[in-house]
């Protein structure tokens, strides 16, 4: 199979990009390409995201209007729900959700589903790159077989085949998918040769590696440090809670060495689409080998306590101004799993209302970027954000900062609460009524 031919395309941006999965990870890949000139052709299975997609608007807070409708405008950009179009890209990356089961073992529904779809129109000369993050071996051993098998065609001599894990990170400000760099790795040296063009194209930086294994572990050892060094700052927490230390001013201190510390902070519980998953896709895979994975399974076992421990202190702390649980009302601050974005993905603040509504209180939220909650594959809350007012302030028994949105004017929450439950160390600026404020 030649390469050259398809990196000549990619080389002059004639080379169609297909993108599966128009949602955090998707969306940014599109503009990504779009902004240098590729033509994107982008996929998914809600006709209403498709539908808005076309008429110009963005259904994600940090990917704007503009940018969408200007690619549709110079005709770059097209979304649509007709799989039967997936003959048409010369590079197809998929971008779908790599859930886990009820029992920790990994979905791979949805990586098998599109996988089939591809298979049904692939075409000699293609480039097909997995981007979810999943366990190692996942593009070898079960994306393969799937794309061989319906389309007769093989990898490596009729069309190429790639891993490169996405390495999103909604909200950041200092880095985004064009200055990430890319970790690529290809089922042989002809898919790693053609892959890396097609990302070296629209990325700053590229990392090729030695096979899809190495880049799809490289993405789990990646979320398995910060699952791991994040439930210790969260076991610290409850430790030093109970020897009335502050674990927020024990970080401060100890990140002022310059060497051998990095800093991880608390919270409520793990939330987006990484840290509380991908881990335990590498848990499941190594008890095929044989092997446990303590640190994991542990790091899993306290970060999942964690919305337990926070609704015991809110129940403590209500006690002992003589309130129950049960009858009182709790506004929920924050419903974005992370400060300043609309990603609701895993956000521990949906443990907490269900926590919340178990006990009896009638719990509220307010959320500055989620007007409205939607059905989750799991949850649907069926609950509309409040108008955070000094006023409305006033009429609950207790305020739990779940997230530390940036729009939040915390002296004006602290003065008007009776009582603040603070997860995040948000209120850490604010001097008047710190007898309010329980930290959790």
């Amino acid at each position: 199979m030649d390469t050259k031919s398809l990196e000549l395309k990619i080389q002059n941006r004639k080379a169609l990009v297909g993108i599966m999965g128009m949602g955090y990870v998707g969306l940014p890949l599109v503009r990504t390409f779009g902004s240098v000139g590729f033509p994107v052709l982008g996929f998914d299975i809600d006709p209403s995201k498709v539908k808005m997609l076309n008429a110009g608007k963005s259904y994600i807070k940090h990917i704007p209007d503009s940018m969408i409708s200007a690619l549709a405008k110079k005709k770059q950009f097209r979304a649509t729900a007709n799989f039967k179009e997936l003959s048409k890209p010369d590079a197809i990356i998929i971008c779908v959700p790599t859930p886990l089961s009820k029992t920790r073992d990994p979905d791979m529904s949805y990586i098998e589903s599109t996988s089939a779809a591809i298979a049904a129109s692939l075409r000699p000369g293609q480039l097909v790159v997995l981007e979810s993050t999943t366990y190692p071996g996942t593009t070898r051993d079960l994306v393969k077989p799937i794309l061989e098998k319906g389309s007769k065609l093989r990898a490596g001599k009729d069309f190429f085949l790639a891993f490169s894990p996405e390495r999103e990170d909604p909200g950041r400000k200092d880095y985004s998918t064009e200055t990430i760099p890319k970790v690529v790795g290809g089922y042989d040296a002809g898919s790693l040769r053609v892959a890396t063009a097609l990302y070296s194209a629209a990325i700053a930086k590229v990392v090729p590696v030695a096979n899809c294994e190495v880049a799809e572990a490289a993405k789990i050892v990646e979320n398995v440090y910060r699952c791991v060094n994040i439930a210790m700052v969260n076991e610290l927490k409850m430790l030093f809670d109970k020897m009335g230390i502050d674990v927020w001013d024990v970080i401060n201190a100890a990140k002022t060495k310059p060497f051998g510390f990095s800093a991880f902070y608390p919270g409520p519980g793990l939330g987006g689409h990484c840290i509380p998953i991908d881990p335990f896709y590498l848990t499941w895979k190594a008890r095929q080998y044989g092997e446990t994975t303590r640190f994991i399974e542990l790091a899993g076992e306290i970060n999942t306590r964690m919305p337990e421990y926070v609704i015991n202190r809110l129940a403590i702390a209500l006690n002992e101004r003589k309130k129950p649980v049960a009858g009182s009302r709790i506004l929920v601050l924050g419903l974005a799993y992370k400060k300043d974005v609309d990603d609701l993905r895993e956000s521990p603040s949906i443990e907490l209302i269900h926590l919340l509504r178990e006990r009896g209180a009638k719990v509220d939220y307010n959320d500055p970027h989620i007007p409205k909650t939607h059905k989750g594959r799991e949850h649907d809350l069926g609950m509309t954000s409040v108008k955070l007012t000094p006023q409305n302030l006033k009429r609950y028994d207790a305020v739990l900062i779940s997230t530390d949105h940036s729009a939040y004017d915390y002296g004006m929450i602290v003065k008007n609460a009776k009582l603040v439950i603070d997860t995040r160390n948000a209120t850490a600026g604010v001097r008047t009524g710190r007898e309010k404020i329980v930290k959790a």
